[in-house]
């Protein structure tokens, strides 16, 4: 059984090098996918480099890059019973989580 959980740093450097590999694939420089994007050449390179860029950017280079489809399925909830299911369907009448207690 493997137990290794990446870190968040693992994770955005796995992410930021499909970006990257995904723009090599289609033959465009990095301007060019800043221009598509509608975002500057730095903000491209800052991405692809894993340093701090808006999620709204992120969003813009992955659409451009043909993973609308992927950025959708984020954060959709995982259900896999009848509890989940009502459990998910209550979550979206709640604005605010009370704090728990602990005594």
């Amino acid at each position: 059984m493997d137990l290794y959980f990446p870190t968040s740093t693992e994770i955005v450097q796995l992410l930021c090098g499909r970006l990257r590999d995904l723009r090599l694939a289609q033959q465009w420089t990095q301007a060019e996918l800043g221009r598509r994007a509608g975002v500057g050449l730095s903000t491209v390179s800052n991405l692809e480099a894993g340093r701090n860029v808006s999620f709204e950017t992120v969003v813009k280079v992955a659409m451009v890059l043909g993973c609308a489809q992927e950025l959708g399925k984020l954060f959709e909830p995982q259900v896999n019973s009848i509890a989940d299911i009502k459990r998910f369907e209550l979550a979206k009448s709640r604005k605010r989580i009370r704090e728990r207690k602990d005594d």
